[in-house]
């Protein structure tokens, strides 16, 4: 039972890990806006900057560990 729910924690194809990026990256922003008006001028500027490289920095790894983890289940399977 614990394994089914676990399955539903794996990104399988690039359209999941898009999804999930995209959702990163609206909370980023949303807290870098927060950001923003709490600290205004450049403290803000560079919070809302990390957040949003924080989501930039995700995501490439995401993709790579998806096509990461292709490329080892093609080598897997045998050759016809």
């Amino acid at each position: 039972m614990l394994s089914k729910i676990g399955r539903l924690f794996v990104i399988k194809s690039p359209i999941e890990a898009y999804l999930i990026i995209y959702a990163l990256a609206l909370g980023a922003v949303e807290r870098g806006t927060i950001y923003l008006s709490k600290f205004p001028g450049w403290g803000g500027k560079l919070l809302f900057l990390a957040c949003t490289g924080a989501v930039f920095m995700a995501g490439a790894k995401i993709l790579d560990c998806l096509k990461h983890e292709q490329r080892l289940k093609a080598q897997s399977e045998p050759a016809s």
